[in-house]
Protein backbone atom coordinates (compact mmCIF):
# COMPACT_ATOMS: atom_id res chain seq x y z
CA UNK A 1 0.00 0.00 0.00
CA UNK A 2 1.35 3.68 1.03
CA UNK A 3 4.14 4.49 3.25
CA UNK A 4 2.35 6.40 5.79
CA UNK A 5 5.12 7.49 8.02
CA UNK A 6 6.08 10.91 6.11
CA UNK A 7 2.18 11.94 7.06
CA UNK A 8 2.96 13.72 10.27
CA UNK A 9 -0.16 15.59 9.81
CA UNK A 10 -2.04 12.59 11.18
CA UNK A 11 -1.01 13.16 14.75
CA UNK A 12 -4.26 13.45 16.98
CA UNK A 13 -6.86 11.91 15.07
CA UNK A 14 -8.66 8.97 17.00
CA UNK A 15 -8.19 6.81 14.48
CA UNK A 16 -4.20 5.22 13.81
CA UNK A 17 -2.79 6.19 10.48
CA UNK A 18 -3.12 3.48 8.85
CA UNK A 19 -6.96 2.98 9.15
CA UNK A 20 -7.08 6.53 7.48
CA UNK A 21 -4.50 6.00 4.95
CA UNK A 22 -6.07 2.48 3.98
CA UNK A 23 -9.57 5.23 4.00
CA UNK A 24 -8.39 7.71 1.66
CA UNK A 25 -6.45 5.20 -0.57
CA UNK A 26 -9.22 3.23 -0.81
CA UNK A 27 -11.45 6.14 -1.74
CA UNK A 28 -8.77 7.49 -4.37
CA UNK A 29 -7.52 4.18 -5.81
CA UNK A 30 -11.09 2.31 -6.22
CA UNK A 31 -13.48 5.33 -6.83
CA UNK A 32 -15.32 3.77 -4.44
CA UNK A 33 -18.10 6.59 -2.57
CA UNK A 34 -17.92 7.78 0.73
CA UNK A 35 -20.46 5.55 1.84
CA UNK A 36 -18.49 2.89 -0.31
CA UNK A 37 -15.33 3.34 1.96
CA UNK A 38 -17.53 3.28 5.01
CA UNK A 39 -18.97 -0.11 4.44
CA UNK A 40 -15.90 -1.63 3.66
CA UNK A 41 -14.34 -0.71 7.17
CA UNK A 42 -17.57 -1.77 8.74
CA UNK A 43 -16.84 -5.28 7.64
CA UNK A 44 -12.92 -4.96 9.21
CA UNK A 45 -15.08 -4.05 12.57
CA UNK A 46 -14.09 -0.36 12.14
CA UNK A 47 -17.24 2.00 12.98
CA UNK A 48 -16.68 5.23 11.09
CA UNK A 49 -19.53 7.51 9.32
CA UNK A 50 -18.78 8.58 6.01
CA UNK A 51 -18.64 12.43 7.20
CA UNK A 52 -15.41 11.35 8.98
CA UNK A 53 -14.23 9.60 5.80
CA UNK A 54 -15.07 12.62 3.71
CA UNK A 55 -13.08 14.92 5.86
CA UNK A 56 -10.01 12.84 6.06
CA UNK A 57 -10.12 12.66 1.62
CA UNK A 58 -10.61 16.48 1.81
CA UNK A 59 -7.85 16.89 4.19
CA UNK A 60 -5.44 14.04 2.95
CA UNK A 61 -6.79 13.01 -0.40
CA UNK A 62 -4.49 15.20 -2.56
CA UNK A 63 -1.25 13.82 -1.17
CA UNK A 64 -2.42 9.70 -1.82
CA UNK A 65 -4.31 10.90 -4.75
CA UNK A 66 -0.78 12.29 -6.32
CA UNK A 67 1.17 8.83 -4.27
CA UNK A 68 -1.50 6.79 -6.54
CA UNK A 69 -1.49 8.85 -9.93
CA UNK A 70 2.85 8.22 -9.23
CA UNK A 71 2.82 4.45 -8.60
CA UNK A 72 0.50 3.85 -12.11
CA UNK A 73 2.15 1.56 -14.35
CA UNK A 74 2.90 3.61 -17.55
CA UNK A 75 0.85 2.74 -20.36
CA UNK A 76 1.68 0.42 -23.02
CA UNK A 77 2.65 1.84 -25.98
CA UNK A 78 0.29 0.51 -28.33
CA UNK A 79 -2.99 2.35 -28.64
CA UNK A 80 -6.56 1.19 -29.55
CA UNK A 81 -8.90 4.70 -30.66
CA UNK A 82 -12.46 4.21 -30.77
CA UNK A 83 -15.44 6.78 -31.99
CA UNK A 84 -18.79 6.19 -31.33
CA UNK A 85 -22.06 7.83 -31.60
CA UNK A 86 -23.80 7.47 -28.29
CA UNK A 87 -27.80 9.06 -28.04
CA UNK A 88 -28.34 10.87 -25.03
CA UNK A 89 -31.54 12.26 -24.04
CA UNK A 90 -32.37 11.81 -27.84
CA UNK A 91 -29.43 14.04 -29.03
CA UNK A 92 -26.38 12.41 -30.61
CA UNK A 93 -23.09 12.42 -28.85
CA UNK A 94 -19.63 11.76 -30.23
CA UNK A 95 -17.53 9.51 -27.62
CA UNK A 96 -13.85 9.46 -28.42
CA UNK A 97 -11.78 7.10 -25.85
CA UNK A 98 -8.23 6.22 -26.18
CA UNK A 99 -7.40 2.61 -24.60
CA UNK A 100 -4.02 0.94 -24.61
CA UNK A 101 -2.92 -2.69 -24.76
CA UNK A 102 -3.47 -3.92 -21.47
CA UNK A 103 -6.95 -2.40 -21.80
CA UNK A 104 -6.77 0.73 -19.15
CA UNK A 105 -8.68 3.77 -20.38
CA UNK A 106 -6.37 6.28 -21.12
CA UNK A 107 -8.96 9.29 -21.83
CA UNK A 108 -12.42 9.91 -22.79
CA UNK A 109 -14.01 12.73 -24.73
CA UNK A 110 -17.68 13.28 -25.15
CA UNK A 111 -18.96 16.23 -27.36
CA UNK A 112 -22.13 17.16 -29.09
CA UNK A 113 -20.54 17.99 -31.96
CA UNK A 114 -17.61 15.88 -34.43
CA UNK A 115 -15.57 18.83 -34.39
CA UNK A 116 -11.97 18.82 -35.57
CA UNK A 117 -10.55 21.25 -32.93
CA UNK A 118 -11.88 19.54 -30.02
CA UNK A 119 -10.38 15.84 -30.98
CA UNK A 120 -6.84 17.29 -32.06
CA UNK A 121 -7.41 18.96 -28.08
CA UNK A 122 -8.06 16.03 -27.01
CA UNK A 123 -4.88 14.21 -28.83
CA UNK A 124 -2.62 16.68 -27.73
CA UNK A 125 -3.65 16.27 -24.06
CA UNK A 126 -3.36 12.40 -24.46
CA UNK A 127 0.26 12.92 -25.85
CA UNK A 128 1.19 15.03 -23.33
CA UNK A 129 0.05 13.25 -19.88
CA UNK A 130 0.91 9.82 -21.74
CA UNK A 131 3.73 10.40 -23.75
CA UNK A 132 3.73 8.92 -27.65
CA UNK A 133 2.62 5.61 -28.78
CA UNK A 134 4.35 3.50 -30.80
CA UNK A 135 0.79 2.65 -32.67
CA UNK A 136 -2.00 3.38 -32.91
CA UNK A 137 -4.66 1.21 -33.88
CA UNK A 138 -8.09 2.76 -34.96
CA UNK A 139 -11.18 0.44 -36.04
CA UNK A 140 -10.84 1.94 -39.87
CA UNK A 141 -13.52 4.11 -41.00
CA UNK A 142 -12.75 6.39 -43.56
CA UNK A 143 -13.20 9.71 -41.39
CA UNK A 144 -9.72 8.79 -39.60
CA UNK A 145 -7.51 8.59 -43.42
CA UNK A 146 -7.68 12.53 -42.99
CA UNK A 147 -6.80 12.85 -39.06
CA UNK A 148 -4.30 10.09 -38.88
CA UNK A 149 -2.23 12.33 -40.90
CA UNK A 150 -3.18 15.35 -38.50
CA UNK A 151 -2.16 12.90 -35.84
CA UNK A 152 0.86 12.22 -37.19
CA UNK A 153 1.57 16.04 -37.76
CA UNK A 154 0.55 16.61 -34.02
CA UNK A 155 3.20 13.96 -32.72
CA UNK A 156 5.95 11.86 -34.21
CA UNK A 157 4.23 8.87 -34.37
CA UNK A 158 5.38 6.23 -36.73
CA UNK A 159 3.09 3.93 -37.26
CA UNK A 160 -0.76 3.82 -37.10
CA UNK A 161 -3.02 1.31 -38.14
CA UNK A 162 -6.37 1.40 -39.52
Amino acid sequence: MLNLSDLSRLKGFRFPRSVIGYAVWAYHRFALSLRDVEDLLASRGITVSYETVRDWVARFGTQFAAKVRRDRPRPADKWHLDEVVVPIKDRKHWLWRAVDANGDVLDILVQTRRNKAAALRFFRKLFKVWGQPRVIITDKLRSYARRRRTWLLASNITNTKG
